[in-house]
C-alpha cells in the first residue's frame, strides 16, 4: 500500500533569499532537515549590483543566492524547492506530542505544522520560519516603475557612491524624507527635493536650504527616460523638465506576510511605515513553534542585516528543537525508571 504519511522536517522555511539561506545554512550544519521554499523573486532582482556588502561589493544579489544554494548542496539535509507555501495549520508533531507536558515548564515549543505548497504536495514540520521579505509600493508617478533598479534607487547607501557628483532628485514619500536629501548631500553638490506638493516645516526647510539643497514644490508628473531606457530628467506639473542622473525615493513597505497574519501572528505599527510581525530577540513571533526573520520583519533589513538576522534565527531555532529534546529524553527515562520500578 502507498505510504501517503507527509515527509516531516524539522524546518520549512517560507523564502529563499539572504535570511532563509543564511537560516538554513545554519539548521543544515546542526544536521537539521530543513525544506526551503522559494518563488524566486527577491525584493532586489531589479538591482543589477549589491554594494555596502563586505565581500560582495558591486556583485549581482542573484548571484549570491546562487551562490547561497550551491553551498546548501554540501549539507544532505538541506532540501530546495521552487514554489510557494499556499497555507499551513499548527497541528501536533509526534515529538510534540511525546513531550508536551514534560516542555511546559522549558519554554520549548511543542507545537508542529502541515505546510501546503502551491504544487499540491503537503509536508509537516516541527517549526516554521517566514523569511518572505516585502515588496517595495512605488509612488503612482508615470515612468518612475520601469526605472526601478536602473535610475530610480531607494537607498544612499546602497546606490550613492554609484551617482556621485551627479545631479540627484529626492522625491517625498508619503512621510516626507528630507533626511534623505541630507544624505545624498554628502556625494553631490547639486541636489533638489521635491516636495509632492506636501508641507514642510521651517526647521526642515531651513536645513535644506543651508546646505545648498533646492527645494521643488511643483508636483512630479513624469519621469522621462530616453531611447535606451535611462533616466534623463524629470517633467513637473507645469510642463518644465529638471535634468537629472538618479532620482531617490521612499516606497511603502509591503511585507509580504499573508502566512503570518493567517496563522494570527502579532503585528504592529513600524515607524518607517506599514505593519510588521511582532518578533522577539531570537525570531519568535507569539504563535508557538512560528519564527519570521529579514525583511518580513522590519523594512530596513538591508542584505547584511538579512544575512545576520537568518544566520542567528536559524541557531535559536537548533536551540529550542535542542531544548525540546531535552526534555522528550528526560521524559522517555523517567517513564522507562517506572517501568522497571514497578
Amino acid at each position: 500500500m502507498e505510504n501517503r504519511t507527509p515527509p516531516q522536517y524539522d524546518v520549512v522555511i517560507v523564502g529563499g533569499g539572504p535570511a532563509g539561506l543564511s537560516a538554513a545554512l545554519m539548521l543544515g550544519r546542526s544536521r537539521r532537515r530543513v525544506l526551503v521554499v522559494d518563488e524566486g523573486r527577491p525584493r532586489n532582482r531589479f538591482a543589477g549590483h549589491m554594494h555596502g556588502v563586505l565581500g560582495r561589493d558591486h556583485t549581482s544579489p542573484l548571484e549570491l543566492l546562487a551562490e547561497g544554494r550551491r553551498e546548501l548542496g554540501r549539507y544532505d539535509g538541506v532540501e530546495l524547492r521552487e514554489g510557494s507555501v499556499v497555507g499551513a495549520a499548527p497541528t501536533p508533531t509526534p515529538t510534540a506530542t511525546a513531550t508536551a507536558t514534560a516542555t511546559a515548564e522549558t519554554g520549548t515549543e511543542p507545537t508542529g505544522f502541515r505546510v501546503e505548497l502551491d504544487d499540491g504536495a503537503t509536508v509537516t514540520a516541527r517549526r516554521l520560519l517566514v523569511t518572505s521579505g516585502l515588496r517595495d509600493e512605488l509612488p503612482a508617478v508615470p515612468g518612475l516603475a520601469e526605472l526601478w533598479g536602473r535610475g530610480v534607487f531607494v537607498c544612499p547607501y546602497c546606490d550613492g557612491w554609484e551617482v556621485r557628483d551627479g545631479r540627484i532628485a529626492v522625491l517625498a514619500g508619503e512621510q516626507p524624507n528630507p533626511h534623505q536629501a541630507q544624505l545624498m548631500r554628502q556625494l553631490s553638490d547639486e541636489v533638489v527635493f521635491l516636495t509632492g506638493g506636501r508641507p514642510i516645516d521651517e526647521t526642515t526647510r531651513s536645513g535644506l536650504l543651508a546646505r545648498g539643497i533646492r527645494i521643488e514644490e511643483r508636483p512630479l508628473a513624469r519621469v522621462a527616460s530616453d531611447a535606451d531606457g535611462e533616466l534623463v530628467a524629470l517633467e513637473l506639473a507645469d510642463g518644465e523638465a529638471v535634468p537629472v542622473d538618479a532620482l531617490f525615493v521612499a516606497p511603502g513597505p509591503a511585507p509580504l506576510d499573508g502566512l503570518l497574519r493567517s496563522l494570527g501572528a502579532e503585528h504592529t505599527e513600524h515607524p518607517m511605515g506599514g505593519s510588521f510581525v511582532v518578533v522577539d530577540a531570537m525570531g519568535r513571533t507569539n504563535v508557538p513553534g512560528l519564527w519570521a526573520a529579514g525583511n518580513v520583519t522590519d523594512p530596513r533589513s538591508s542584505v547584511p542585516f538579512a544575512m545576520a538576522g537568518g544566520n542567528f534565527t536559524g541557531a535559536a531555532m537548533n536551540a529550542a528543537l535542542v531544548e525540546e529534546e531535552i526534555a522528550a529524553a528526560l521524559a522517555a527515562r523517567e517513564r522507562m525508571e517506572a517501568w522497571t520500578s514497578s
